[in-house]
């Protein structure tokens, strides 16, 4: 890297967010220490005044590292930018050995044993405990492997209590932070975005106890029992989710969710992707990829075409998208409009290039001409088979959801007398937590705060009640020995006899 001194405001941004402290600050001036700077363009991102210049010469004992799309220039006895790998003269080095099981084993901690990870019976009709310091409806015992086994069950209203909705699409449901509403009631917000899912928080303890909690208690015990549910997004499309099917957006069920960001499916495909044409472009509302740039690409052998893209380039061939209705969720509506510039030096005539989206759904070929212009010409069959072979690595768009709640007052007094035994108990795997007989997740830290996959409890066992809460029917399964050392309810305890459905 170079330096512009008179330029160098001295912000101290490249000293503070340099991953490997290349950068010092003397009396205002940066001074860059060749020796230990990488080439990974932090600096250059983080000043504001433009006084650093990128080196265009690898130094003669570097070695450039090829574990991601930063491609370090690692001097000898120097480390990374992520501090994985460091030059031991010339040979990259992983710092941190390969750690079998055994080497994580106490970091990763205990699993249930075998006796108790399913429960006795299930809470699903069990009734509630109410209130809290009365037992649990049902305790009950069962003898298995010679060990008596031990369940507490419970439909639990819980106050502190959301779902979590993950609608896997490419098409773009609103900004982080935006609300979602039913009818005009606020009942959550949209959060971040997965890798081809777009997060819908509802409810939470804040909108339960709020004007329409209500309507929040209702919207999340619907969604939990995988009913169709209609929903509105500020800045974004009206939607039908029900867990387990298709999204419908804008009155049109979703079909594919992508199969990676743009770089990624550049990644994924890039020797077919040669074969389709001389330049390829994936947009992509996060990182749009543009083969002959691309680290993929040039591992596939694609040749130099002059093109830049409108969007910021992250590192080469992978560029910051923006958020619109367009093309890949961006703003590009033409396609051909992703395209910046193009050195008329590099640039050949006839040269083709495919643009696409991450889902394949979508593509145009266009060509290069004398004239320096692109035209649109019709698709090829090598074009097509690369569109198709994203297109089919795509997996359907569908609706799935976690309950998430803590577990407070009644589903812990109600299975012993003293709930901080329980607790610790939870957390040391002494005591399976089921929801309706599915494994729950326990969150780690202080309290019973659980996570559930709904679609792995039977439908129609969440229920909500106008206090406002919703109510989950919830097990715990422990040894006996550890139900009596934590002050268990055993004078409610009773053998498990099966009962006939109705």
């Amino acid at each position: 890297m170079k330096v512009n001194t008179e330029n160098c405001i001295g912000c101290g941004f490249c000293a503070r967010d340099c991953p490997v402290d290349a950068v010092s600050l003397v009396k205002k001036k940066a001074v860059i220490n060749d020796h230990w700077c990488t080439h990974c363009g932090v600096c250059l991102r983080v000043c504001e005044s433009e006084a650093i210049l990128a080196g265009e010469d690898r130094p003669r004992d570097s070695i450039e590292c090829d574990a991601c799309p930063i491609k370090c220039w690692i001097n000898d006895g120097q480390v990374g930018a992520c501090h994985r790998y460091r030059n031991e003269d010339g040979h990259l080095v992983r710092l941190t050995p390969l750690h079998s099981f055994e080497d994580v084993l106490q970091t990763v901690g205990p699993e249930p044993r075998e006796v108790i990870r399913r429960p006795v019976t299930t809470a699903i009709g069990s009734g509630t405990t109410y209130p809290d310091c009365k037992p649990a409806p049902h305790i009950v015992r069962e003898n298995r492997q010679g060990v008596d086994v031990v369940t507490v069950v419970t439909e639990v209203p819980l106050s502190y209590s959301s779902i979590i909705v993950k609608v896997d699409t490419d098409i773009p449901l609103g900004r982080e932070g935006d609300r979602i509403y039913v009818g005009k009631r606020e009942v959550g917000m949209v959060e971040t975005e997965q890798y081809g899912s777009k997060m819908l928080h509802i409810g939470g303890v804040n909108r339960l106890t709020g004007k329409n909690g209500f309507i929040v208690a209702r919207t999340v015990t619907e969604i939990a029992n995988r009913k169709p549910v209609k929903l509105k997004i500020e800045n974004g499309p009206r939607l039908v989710v029900r867990v387990g099917g298709p999204p419908v957006i804008d009155g049109e069920a979703g079909a594919k969710m992508r199969v990676g960001c743009g770089s990624a499916t550049m990644g994924l495909f890039a020797p077919l992707l040669v074969e389709a044409a001389d330049e390829v472009i994936i947009l992509d509302s996060h990182i749009t990829g543009q083969m002959s740039r691309h680290v993929a690409g040039q591992y596939a052998r694609a040749k130099p075409t002059g093109i830049l893209l409108k969007f910021d380039e992250s590192t080469p061939g992978r560029y910051f998208g923006d958020h619109g209705g367009g093309w890949g969720g961006t703003s590009i509506i033409d396609p051909i409009d992703i395209i910046g510039s193009v050195d008329a030096k590099i640039a050949w005539n006839g040269m083709t290039v495919l643009i696409t989206e991450t889902t394949g759904q979508n593509g145009k070929l266009y060509e290069w001409g004398a004239d320096h212009q692109f035209k649109e010409i019709p698709m090829s069959d090598k074009a097509r088979l690369a569109l198709e072979a994203i297109s089919n690595s795509c997996e359907p768009s569908r609706v799935s959801a976690i309950y998430i709640a803590g577990a407070g007052g009644s589903a812990r007094a109600g299975v012993t007398k003293f709930p901080i035994k329980l607790t610790r108990a939870v957390h040391a795997a002494k005591a399976q937590l089921t929801v309706g007989g599915s494994p729950g997740y326990v969150l780690p830290g202080g309290g019973i705060t659980f996570m559930v996959d709904v679609e792995r409890v039977k439908e129609g066992s969440f229920y909500w009640t106008p206090t406002p809460a919703t109510i989950c029917p919830l097990e715990y399964t422990m040894e006996l020995k550890d139900y009596e050392e934590m002050g268990g309810h055993v004078e409610a305890m009773k053998p498990f006899k099966a009962r006939k459905p109705r």
